[in-house]
C-alpha cells in the first residue's frame, strides 16, 4: 500500500513576522545587499521559498517602478501568509529605516550639523561595499547558468555603467532576447531553476522550501487569479493612495507644498523605474531645481543619511519631503510642517509598491510554466546580475573616492574619479571588510559592526 503523505510544513505567522523584522532593521546596502540579505535567510538558511521561485519573484518586482527591495519581501510575505503576510513583510522592510530616516531628517533641520552622524556611520559604507560584492557574487553564482547569460549580465553591466542606457531599455532587451531564444535557441537559458546547494548534514537544507511544497500540495489559494478579487485590490489600493492628497487639498489647499508633494512623489511612484539612483536623480533635478525645496547640497546630505540607515535608499524621498515642509511651513510650525510632509512623501511612495505586488503577483505565478516567459524571466535574471555589478561599481567608486565627474565621449558616460581624491580610510577598511565578508565569511551585523567600529576609529582618531 502507498503510504499516506504527509502534510507540507507551514510557517506560523508570528515566526515569519519576527523575521520580516528581523530583515528589516538588517536591510542595508542598498537593492544588492538587501536581496542578497533576504536570499541567505529565506533561500538558505530558512528554506522558506525555493531558488527558482525567488528569482522568478525577483524578475518581476525589477520590472516594475519603486523599490525592487521592498517589493521582493512584499512578494515572499504574500506568498506565504496572504494579503496580512504581504503587508507584515513591506511594511516591516520599510519602518525602522522610515522611523531612522525622520530622527536625522529633524536632527539635520534643527542643528544643521551632522559631522557625529557621518563620523558614526562613516564605516557602514565600506562594510555595505563587501556587503553587496558578497551579494553579487551568490546571485551570480546561482543565476548564471550559460554563457549566454553570462554574456547578457557583462553586456547589462556594459550598457549601464558605460553607455548610460536607461534602466527599462536594459531590462525590455534582455526580455525580448530570452523571449526570441525560447523559439530559435531553447539551450540558451536553462529550462528550470536550479536550487541553493545543499549541504548533506544539514536536515533543513535537505527539505523541499516551504512555498514550493505549499504549492506541489496545491494549497495557497490565494496566489490563483481572481478577477474579483484583482478588481478589489485595485479600487481599495487607490481610494488609499488618494486619501490623504484629498485631505491635504480640503485642508491646506491644492496650491500647498504638502499637496504638490503628494502629487509628485505619486507620479514619481509610477514613472521611476530603473532602481533608486534612477528614481535619485529625477527627484533631485525636481526637488532643487524645479520646486525649490531645498538645496543641491542638502540633497546629497540626505542620501548619506539614507544610506547610512536600514530599509530602501528610496527612502532618501522622505527627507526630501521632510525638508522641503520644514523650509516651506506655512500656516504650521516647522516640525509640523516636516513630520507631515514625511508622511504623505512615504505614503504615496510606498502604497503603490503593494498594489503592484497584490494586482500582479497571482498573474506571474499562474505563468511560470509558460516557456517563452521563462525564457524572457532568465535573461531577465541574467540582466540583473549586470545590474547588481552596476550598483557595486557606482557606489565604491563614490565611496572610495571623494571627487567623482562624469566623462562623455560619444555615446560613452562613464563615471571618472579624480585619483588624487582617493579616501585612503575608506579603501583601507573597504578591504578590510571584504576580507572579513568574503574571506572569512563574517555574517552580515558582524561585517556591518566590523565597519561601524572602524569607522568610529577613523573618524576621531585620524580626523580628529
Amino acid at each position: 500500500m502507498p503510504e499516506p503523505q504527509t502534510a507540507p510544513r507551514r510557517v506560523p505567522f508570528r515566526t515569519a513576522l519576527g523575521v520580516w523584522t528581523r530583515i528589516g532593521f538588517l536591510s542595508f546596502g542598498g537593492p544588492a545587499g538587501q536581496i542578497a540579505l533576504m536570499h541567505r535567510v529565506l533561500v538558505e538558511e530558512r528554506r522558506w521559498i525555493g531558488e527558482a521561485r525567488f528569482l522568478h519573484a525577483l524578475n518581476y518586482c525589477m520590472l516594475l517602478p519603486g523599490p525592487e527591495a521592498q517589493q521582493l519581501a512584499t512578494y515572499i510575505g504574500w506568498l506565504m501568509h496572504g494579503v496580512r503576510g504581504g503587508l507584515v513583510a513591506g511594511l516591516l522592510f520599510i519602518l525602522p529605516g522610515a522611523c531612522a530616516v525622520l530622527g536625522l531628517s529633524w536632527l539635520y533641520a534643527s542643528f544643521h550639523d551632522v559631522t557625529w552622524i557621518e563620523a558614526l556611520f562613516f564605516g557602514l559604507k565600506p562594510a555595505v561595499i563587501a556587503i553587496v560584492a558578497d551579494a553579487l557574487l551568490r546571485v551570480g553564482k546561482r543565476a548564471l547558468k550559460t554563457r549566454t547569460q553570462v554574456a547578457l549580465a557583462v553586456g547589462a553591466l556594459l550598457a549601464l555603467f558605460v553607455f548610460a542606457v536607461p534602466f527599462p531599455l536594459v531590462v525590455l532587451g534582455a526580455a525580448v532576447i530570452g523571449w526570441t531564444s525560447s523559439r530559435f535557441a531553447p539551450n540558451a537559458f536553462p529550462k528550470g531553476g536550479g536550487h541553493a546547494p545543499k549541504s548533506s548534514g544539514d536536515a533543513a537544507a535537505e527539505s523541499e522550501p516551504v512555498i514550493d511544497a505549499l504549492f506541489a500540495a496545491g494549497e495557497l489559494e490565494h496566489t490563483r487569479p481572481n478577477v474579483r478579487r484583482a478588481l478589489t485590490v485595485l479600487v481599495v489600493c487607490l481610494a488609499l493612495w488618494a486619501a490623504p492628497l484629498a485631505l491635504v487639498a480640503g485642508r491646506f489647499g491644492d496650491d500647498s507644498v504638502f499637496f504638490h508633494i503628494g502629487v509628485f512623489f505619486s507620479q514619481a511612484a509610477v514613472v521611476t523605474f530603473g532602481g533608486a539612483y534612477a528614481v535619485l536623480a529625477y527627484v533631485a533635478q525636481a526637488a532643487v531645481q524645479t520646486f525649490g525645496w531645498l538645496s543641491t547640497e542638502q540633497m546629497i546630505d540626505g542620501l548619506g543619511l539614507a544610506e547610512t540607515t536600514p530599509g530602501p535608499l528610496i527612502l532618501v524621498t522622505q527627507f526630501v519631503g521632510f525638508l522641503g515642509a520644514w523650509n516651506h511651513p506655512g500656516e504650521l510650525s516647522p516640525l509640523a510642517a516636516g513630520l507631515l510632509g514625511a508622511f504623505l512623501t512615504t505614503w504615496v511612495t510606498f502604497v503603490p509598491c503593494f498594489l503592484w505586488i497584490f494586482l500582479g503577483a497571482p498573474w506571474i505565478e499562474a505563468l511560470r510554466g509558460h516557456r517563452g516567459l521563462a525564457s524572457a524571466l532568465s535573461a531577465i535574471t541574467a540582466g540583473v546580475v549586470g545590474v547588481i555589478a552596476n550598483l557595486s561599481l557606482t557606489f565604491a567608486v563614490h565611496v572610495v573616492f571623494t571627487d567623482v565627474g562624469i566623462w562623455h565621449g560619444g555615446p560613452i558616460t562613464i563615471l571618472r574619479p579624480v585619483l588624487a581624491s582617493v579616501d585612503w580610510a575608506a579603501l583601507a577598511l573597504s578591504l578590510v571588510c571584504c576580507v572579513a565578508a568574503l574571506r572569512f565569511r563574517t555574517g552580515m551585523v558582524t561585517t556591518l559592526a566590523i565597519g561601524a567600529l572602524g569607522g568610529i576609529a577613523v573618524s576621531y582618531l585620524l580626523r580628529g
